[in-house]
């Protein structure tokens, strides 16, 4: 499969095998032909997943998961967008399935997908406020209110010594009750 890759897009690719595959890395700007090639030419007709990984300084990786049944084989196809603009042509005209992981991945992420037909937010209540799968997301609801049914060491009521509470990562000190 990986020379198919080179012979098509050249240098502008970079290709790694891995357990179940390969996983190729396209430029923004190949994403939906990369994807289309790996359809028509590639016999992956099967779209799996798709989804956004926070690399911090570097941006945000979208990630396709796509399979062959005919061929059996997996195949990552991988880009990365500037974590000031995350954009990226959607590929729902390539894969109608990958409808649902752009609209996840936009409201995870803050990744937008032009062309969408429907790129609204699907999981989150209506209102809600930022990204909650970035990594700078602050989760301040384990601040505001413990976890139903967790105790502490001690808390049990047999005399034994409490542990000093620690706030999640990235949780600022004057958050959330003071005990």
């Amino acid at each position: 499969m990986r020379p198919a890759w080179v012979e098509r897009f050249g240098d502008e690719v970079s290709t790694e095998e891995t357990h179940g595959g390969l996983a190729v890395g396209v430029p923004p700007e190949l994403w939906v032909e990369a994807v289309t090639f790996a359809r028509d030419e590639l016999a992956c007709g099967f779209f799996d997943w798709l989804t956004g990984v926070d690399e911090l300084e570097m941006g945000f990786a979208v990630v396709a998961h796509l399979y062959s049944l005919e061929r059996r084989h997996h195949l990552l196809v991988r880009t990365r967008v500037p974590r000031e603009d995350p954009r990226l042509p959607t590929v729902t005209g390539v894969y109608r399935g990958a409808g649902w992981h752009e609209r996840e991945t936009f409201e995870m992420f803050g990744v937008v997908f032009e062309g969408h037909p429907n790129l609204i937010p699907l999981l989150l209540p209506d209102g809600f406020e930022g990204r909650p799968l970035r990594k700078d997301f602050v989760l301040a609801a384990r601040v505001a209110k413990p976890w139903p049914g967790a105790k502490e060491p001690g808390e049990s009521g047999h005399g034994a010594p409490s542990r000093r509470r620690v706030r999640p990562p990235g949780v600022p000190d004057d958050w959330g009750p003071h005990a």
